[in-house]
């Protein structure tokens, strides 16, 4: 079940379907989507690596909670940022959609005061080699909806995949909300 393909802004939500435990019931924020592949970020796994510890100079543009979020399995213990435009985009940012933009984190975060706000910091990435992501769109193990500038910078992130899912208009897709997160019990 999708709604139309990923592109860069867009959300992917896990399918009930998709067990894999990297994903299971994950939301990605989509970055890119190409003929060479995909990559994306999981926004509701934050880690309990407190983020003024792992990168203290993010810590003062950072969304609560504070902490370094894992963005996928792939290259663990490379960092990325992504944060919230508020105006012009500065430079030191890629945007990607609706005022949200990829940090360059060699960048001075002191120079984007004001001009980024909610900063998130992951750990890895979600990554997909060439038509791997279109194999499992066409399997029903993604969901794609459109994303909303607050995903990202959730203070809420254990509740973003239901939380996502209720807001869809179409009625079938908002009741997966409901479901119990162990599928056995229902």
């Amino acid at each position: 079940m999708t709604l139309g393909a990923p592109t860069g802004g867009r959300l992917l939500l896990a399918g009930p379907s998709l067990e894999d435990p990297n994903f299971r019931r994950t939301v990605v924020f989509m970055i890119e989507h190409t003929e060479e592949g995909a990559l994306g970020l999981v926004l509701n796994r934050p880690s309990p690596i407190e983020l003024e510890e792992a990168v203290p100079q993010w810590a003062d543009l950072a969304a609560a909670p504070r902490t370094v979020f894992v963005g996928g399995p792939v290259e663990q213990g490379s960092v990325l940022g992504l944060g919230v435009v508020v105006d012009e985009v500065p430079e030191g940012v890629t945007p990607v959609h609706a005022g949200i933009g990829v940090l360059d984190l060699e960048a001075d975060p002191f120079l984007l005061l004001g001009e980024v706000t909610g900063v998130r910091l992951f750990t890895g990435y979600a990554g997909w080699g060439p038509g791997q992501l279109d194999g499992e769109l066409a399997v029903g193990g993604w969901i794609v909806v459109d994303a909303e500038p607050g995903d990202v910078t959730t203070t809420e992130p254990d509740d973003l995949w239901r939380a996502v899912l209720r807001r869809q208009p179409d009625r079938e897709l908002s009741m997966l909300a409901m479901l119990p997160d162990d599928l056995s019990v229902n």
